[in-house]
């Protein structure tokens, strides 16, 4: 690829041809069928040349077109394992690769942002890119310093490629549909879009990753690198090495999944008590997983760390996309799962319906809402729980299935905009999860780090006079 592509027209032509080939493919299936092959095979041929299609074209075109194939990536585990299995290699490339910028454009972006002179700032520096994303590349470099680093350029053009493109799949969202199960496109692109504007703005990545470095230094279970350099368009951060969890999810060993597992669960909840920010694209792509015998790895003293599986530390990287919670995560979330795992259906209902997930309009038995929330938090209920595909697709077949009462039920539940970026977090996590195939000690994390999960003792004592006065 010489560039990336930037006009509107040719980016949009790409895009308008991806249902025109799913339609194309339908009708050779049909052929294939007549021809006397089996539906079965035609049809896992026909998966296979669509996956292949459609994540070719999103990779090409980066932008907002692989921004939305990333989101996607991590509900892999929802679909039903026949048809899983051509999506999952096609999904995984784009976590981790994209055909790269020319040097020349490189070289053009560093010398436009860093100044002529930009060489004089770094001892070494790699033009072949160690990892592409939706909207900038990165290179490995050494600084002036001597520190290892991380250099990422913004693509030329990126704003306006991430809105083309998230119009453009807007339009044909329906289509796209059918790849989850349950899930609905629309606002997912929606969502996607509303985001576009912080995350081509590095200064505001700069902050939001200096604030978790800053929180994280002295972590046994999580590594943040730092921010050494920052202006539009380059952001430079201290290099980290080990196994990126897309690599883990492929070949790790079931410990490798476990710790990982653990150790997500543990960033995700505590990242927003500890920093007031969520860390809010959590695909594979920008996790580590790091051996104990690495320059930054855990305390020798304390092998274990506070996981209890010692030996490997988290790596968390791209913090362009978060979501400012200054108090936290909303103390309802704590509140409402306590109170569904407790089974008090009437002040769950109450709750939800105070906080907006049922409007005003709208009449639910509390006891039919309390049945379809409790198989999604299964996970909290057991003191570990293993995540699998298994689970996922039950829970994704449960909620799509429109015979079923918790797909009528769901229909008619309202997600508030300030849970909208917490719940598709929420959710990727989730998919990544069942991906690693992790035991997780989930409800640990939930005690030590969600807001009104575990009652506190001034609460206990205020219900427990409230019921003896009573």
């Amino acid at each position: 690829m010489s560039d990336l592509p930037r006009k509107a027209v040719t980016r949009t032509a790409k895009l308008a041809a991806l249902p025109l080939g799913f339609a194309g493919r339908a009708t050779w299936g049909l052929g294939k069928r007549i021809g006397g092959k089996s539906a079965e095979l035609v049809g896992r041929e026909l998966q296979q040349r669509t996956a292949e299609q459609l994540f070719k074209v999103l990779g090409e075109l980066k932008g907002g077109a692989m921004k939305f194939g990333q989101a996607m990536s991590v509900f892999e585990s929802a679909l039903p394992e026949e048809v899983a299995g051509p999506y999952r290699a096609a999904l995984t490339k784009l976590q981790e690769a994209a055909p790269p910028m020319p040097t020349r454009t490189v070289h053009s972006v560093l010398a436009e942002r860093l100044g002529e002179d930009w060489h004089d700032l770094f001892l070494e520096f790699e033009d072949k890119p160690a990892a592409a994303a939706s909207i900038g590349q990165v290179h490995r470099a050494v600084w002036h310093d001597g520190r290892e680093v991380a250099v990422k350029v913004q693509y030329p053009g990126a704003g306006e490629a991430l809105l083309s493109d998230l119009n453009q799949l807007s339009r044909f969202a329906r289509l796209l549909g059918p790849l989850i199960p349950g899930m609905d496109i629309k606002p997912l692109i929606a969502e996607l879009r509303d985001r576009v504007s912080e995350e081509l703005d590095y200064a505001l990545e700069a902050q939001a990753q200096r604030a978790h470095a800053e929180e994280f230094a002295d972590d046994p279970d999580v590594l943040v690198p730092a921010v050494v350099h920052q202006c539009e368009q380059v952001l430079v951060t201290e290099w980290i090495d080990g196994i990126p969890l897309s690599e883990v999810i492929t070949d790790g060993t079931q410990e490798q999944r476990d710790r990982a597992g653990q150790l997500l669960a543990r960033f995700l909840f505590s990242g927003p008590s500890r920093t007031g920010l969520l860390h809010a694209d959590p695909h594979p792509g920008n996790f580590r997983l790091l051996p104990d015998d690495a320059e930054d790895a855990q305390d020798p003293e304390d092998p274990e760390g506070s996981g209890g599986k010692g030996g490997w530390r988290l790596g968390v990287l791209d913090f362009g996309t978060v979501d400012r919670l200054p108090g936290g995560l909303p103390p309802t979330i704590g509140d409402s799962l306590r109170m569904t795992l407790d089974g008090d259906a009437e002040a769950v209902y109450d709750l939800l319906r105070e906080e907006g997930f049922v409007k005003e309009s709208i009449e639910l038995d509390p006891d039919a809402v309390l049945d379809y929330l409790l198989p999604i938090i299964e996970p909290a209920q057991a003191d570990e729980f293993t995540f699998t595909r298994g689970w996922m697709r039950s829970q994704a077949a449960r909620i799509a299935d429109p015979r079923s009462p918790a797909h009528q039920l769901g229909k008619q539940l309202n997600l508030p905009p300030a849970y909208l970026l917490i719940h598709r977090v929420t959710l990727s996590t989730i998919g990544v999860l069942c991906q690693l195939g992790a035991t997780v000690r989930l409800r640990d994390e939930l005690e030590e780090w969600l807001p009104g999960f575990v009652l506190e003792d001034d609460e206990t004592l205020t219900e427990g006079d409230s019921v003896a006065e009573a």
